[in-house]
């Protein structure tokens, strides 16, 4: 029984495979965060992009 112990808790099988799943999860979890901080700075950029269109026309056509 100890013998079997010992052997489980030096065994290695399957150490690649929670390798992967950290890294993998750690990559999703990295592309989600990334993914709202674009969608936010992209609606930023559409409303500045969208006032400042505003304001050369309202100079433009003196509206």
């Amino acid at each position: 029984m100890y013998h079997s112990l010992i052997k489980f808790l030096k065994s290695e099988t399957g150490a690649v495979t929670i390798d992967w799943v950290v890294l993998t999860a750690s990559v999703v979890a990295m592309t989600a965060i990334s993914f709202y901080q674009i969608r936010d700075n992209a609606a930023n950029m559409d409303v500045a992009a969208g006032n400042a269109v505003a304001q050369e026309q309202a100079a433009l056509f003196g509206e």
